[in-house]
């Protein structure tokens, strides 16, 4: 006897919107109505859209502005989905739409709940040194990502990629989960265990101004800043003769006296913390004494 397919409606934006939104249409999830954004015109865009894949399979799709969630609710409550998605959508869903999915309304979080719980959770990760980060997908809850975890899929971070490569290894995994999930879904299960928040942390958004570097804090931590906000993000910044100067790339922290030619060294050890040129190479001296070689795009 064939099933009747559960039914969707799903808030996604971004890479993660595109490929989860993918994994329901794949799963034969009926997809009844799909909310996603207008593009940001000061945001540089460099990931898929949502309403591109909504017009290539066919799906109904708007863009709300988060003041207008609301007008949405008797359109959802007809609707009586199954599951109500978020994938990457940026707003906040008031909880009278959550109440509206008969079985759950569930979001897709790039960390492992419970860990970097809140916004940019990938290049939290990455500015603090994790060489583990992955995709989670929970009960959505009034308060953000601290609903029980129903799939969990975990990527290495190595220790050169950027805030950029590890999304969008973030991303696959997001699919993933949807992809080992989506058969108990589909027929109405939905496995949970707990979303211990004692064990992680909640981290808010990042301003461009974050990027701003502190010669004062050890090499390896402005490593990990310079690679977790490298373009297509903000980038991390300092100033070299009164110019800011927005760093792309950074050797590993090099020890002076060892990885660099007795003249550089000599050079550097006269001089203050923060960026240098000499030898026509770029260098900053951090805290601890050790050095970055950088590489550079000036603004």
């Amino acid at each position: 006897m064939n099933q009747t397919p559960k039914r969707a409606v799903v808030f996604a934006y971004h890479d993660v919107g595109v490929a989860c939104l993918q994994a329901l249409i794949d799963a034969g999830m009926q997809v009844d109505l799909v909310i996603t954004h207008a593009d940001d015109p000061n945001e540089r865009i460099w990931f898929g859209s949502v309403q591109k894949l909504c017009e290539q399979r066919g799906l109904p799709c708007r863009i709300v502005q988060q003041s207008e969630l609301l007008t949405l609710l008797p359109e959802i409550k007809e609707i009586a989905p199954d599951y109500l998605f978020s994938f990457y959508y940026r707003f906040m869903l008031p909880t009278e739409l959550l109440e509206t999915a008969t079985i759950a309304a569930l979001n897709m979080h790039g960390s492992l709940l419970p860990k970097y719980r809140g916004r940019a959770p990938v290049n939290w990760a990455v500015l603090h040194g994790e060489t583990e980060t992955g995709a989670t997908l929970h009960v959505m809850e009034a308060k953000p990502d601290a609903g029980d975890i129903v799939g969990q899929v975990a990527v290495p971070i190595e220790i050169h990629e950027t805030g950029k490569e590890v999304f969008d290894k973030v991303s696959q995994a997001a699919k993933r989960v949807m992809e080992n999930v989506l058969p108990q879904l589909m027929q109405g299960e939905l496995p949970r265990q707990a979303n211990r928040l004692a064990e992680g942390s909640y981290f808010g958004g990042r301003k461009p101004e974050d990027g701003r570097i502190d010669w004062t804090k050890s090499a390896m931590s402005i490593y990990n800043l310079i690679r977790a906000v490298a373009p297509p993000y903000p980038g991390a910044f300092t100033e070299l003769s009164g110019q800011k100067v927005i760093l792309t790339k950074s050797s590993l922290p090099l020890e002076p006296s060892v990885d660099l030619p007795p003249s550089i060294a000599a050079f550097l050890k006269k001089s203050g913390l923060g960026m240098h040129l000499v030898d026509n190479r770029y260098f900053g001296l951090c805290g601890d004494g050790k050095v970055l070689e950088l590489f550079l795009m000036q603004e």
